[in-house]
């Protein structure tokens, strides 16, 4: 049975919020090796923690990150009777739920030293707080990207009904 326009809408509705989603935690993975190796430890911190460098990650990542659980959610109810498309949407809704409690286990608690530090000397927790922030941005950057492969397919199990031409 071919999907209805609106189940083909929905899943075109997921994968542009699913995508929009991934693109800054696939950002946070390029930039973290010239942070690591090349940044100055103050730089870091005045770029990370002092100038606002993330501050639209969080007002337009958080409800993207959000939204690209419950998207999949329903778009596995949506394709309930195709049981390959059901499994993979909701892989898909498991891996980028995984990753909100990754970024809530791993980078929320470096986010709440990070809101302590002030200007001045560097804090002796520096090197431990930087690693844990990076690395649980990898982490999290890690489930979405399974979790948009997962989407990807289910969009391909999707289309096989489609009539050719």
């Amino acid at each position: 049975m071919a999907p209805s326009p609106f189940t083909l809408f929905w899943a075109w509705l997921t994968a542009l919020i699913s995508a929009l989603s991934l693109g800054p935690s696939f950002a946070h993975v390029l930039e973290a090796l010239p942070r690591l190796k090349v940044w100055s430890p103050e730089l870091w911190r005045e770029t990370t923690v002092f100038n606002g460098q993330y501050l639209l990650f969080e007002r337009v990542g958080a409800p993207l990150d959000v939204a690209a659980i419950l998207l999949p959610g329903i778009l596995t109810f949506l394709v309930r009777r195709d049981s390959a498309a059901m499994i993979t949407a909701g892989g898909a809704t498991l891996f980028y739920a995984l990753a909100l409690v990754l970024w809530f286990a791993l980078v929320a608690p470096q986010n709440q030293v990070l809101a302590t530090w002030t200007p001045g000397p560097l804090p002796t927790d520096f090197a431990a707080v930087q690693w844990g922030w990076e690395t649980g941005h990898m982490a999290v950057a890690a489930a979405k990207l399974i979790g948009f492969a997962f989407l990807a397919l289910t969009l391909l199990l999707i289309g096989r009904s489609q009539p050719a031409g």
